[in-house]
């Protein structure tokens, strides 16, 4: 028998040289790794962990199993309105910003003179504070002593109560959100100009109008920034905290200070989103197993709405044949 033979071993030069390699790759990988680390799974997996226990920030944590998931998920009288006014303000306040944001940058774009000063004007009300944006939009709004609802009564229109009317609470929010457009319109000005002018020049020879030119040349290459504007602003819609919270202690007239705990969701729960539900929960009842078992329902429905934005055949992008 013909004796075998055995591929040599790498020498030591060759395996110190690839084990430099891996140790520069995660050096220039080490600040995502950190930064992921600390931010992300750290938190995650203490979320998961404090969900199955009864923790008042006081005491030492106590298991107590699914009994928080049980609480949540069958006996919280709050989230059914929590849930349902989080995924309207998704659906609606996202699907409108990206309409606005869309038609405002093609406005812009089609400018030919004072074309700076319109884009700073609509850019500018997105670098308002959210606070100051939603004081001043609550003070505008006011039924009672507001400039919008004197000039509408002017005009013989029986304005509504806006914050104050559980109906209109929310879309006085959109239109909040609507106000402060900026960051979408500069999105999709950068995009709208770098559609090549070739292609237009050619949808025009071949007779397309406006529409023509919208839907077989600009929308296919901005698709991918329609894409990000929406998932991006589902991730922050999902998050909206601020300006529900303001805009609802604002118009119940309530004084706020110092000690001063408002529940909130006012008028009626309109305005309650599932994190003012994970702040009450966990920092005014102190109740922080329930606050963690909500936080993980939140990002389950987030990630499940992120992925099935992200598949090409569900989302905005073309499917690949």
């Amino acid at each position: 028998m013909a004796p075998t033979t055995t591929a040599p071993a790498p020498a030591p030069t060759l395996r110190r040289k690839r084990a430099r390699e891996r140790l520069r790759i995660l050096g220039f990988l080490s600040p995502w790794l950190v930064g992921f680390s600390v931010f992300f799974g750290y938190p995650l997996l203490a979320t998961g962990y404090f969900s199955v226990m009864h923790y008042n920030q006081i005491e030492p944590p106590e298991f107590v199993g699914l009994r928080n998931w049980t609480y949540v998920l069958t006996q919280m009288p709050l989230l059914g309105p929590a849930l349902w006014n989080t995924l309207w303000l998704v659906v609606v306040m996202v699907t409108l910003r990206v309409v606005f944001g869309l038609g405002i940058g093609l406005l812009v774009t089609k400018i030919k003179t004072g074309v700076g000063f319109f884009r700073t004007a609509f850019y500018l009300p997105y670098l308002a504070p959210p606070v100051a944006a939603t004081v001043a939009f609550v003070f505008l709004l006011n039924p009672g002593t507001g400039p919008v609802n004197e000039i509408l009564g002017t005009l013989g229109i029986s304005a509504p109560s806006w914050f104050n009317d559980p109906d209109w609470a929310k879309p006085s929010l959109v239109m909040l959100s609507l106000w402060g457009i900026g960051d979408l319109m500069v999105i999709f000005m950068a995009a709208l100009l770098d559609v090549p002018k070739e292609q237009y020049e050619a949808a025009e020879l071949d007779g397309a109008g406006a529409w023509g030119k919208f839907r077989y040349v600009t929308w296919p290459s901005i698709t991918p920034i329609v894409l990000f504007a929406v998932i991006t602003g589902v991730v922050q819609t999902m998050q909206y905290y601020t300006q529900a919270l303001v805009a609802g202690k604002l118009a119940s007239g309530v004084s706020i200070g110092p000690g001063t705990v408002i529940q909130p969701g006012y008028p009626d729960h309109a305005t309650l989103t599932v994190p003012q539900l994970v702040y009450s929960l966990g920092f005014q009842n102190f109740n922080t197993g329930a606050a963690c078992v909500l936080s993980l329902v939140l990002f389950v429905i987030a990630m499940a709405v992120t992925t099935l934005l992200m598949r090409k055949r569900a989302g905005l992008l073309p499917a690949e044949d």
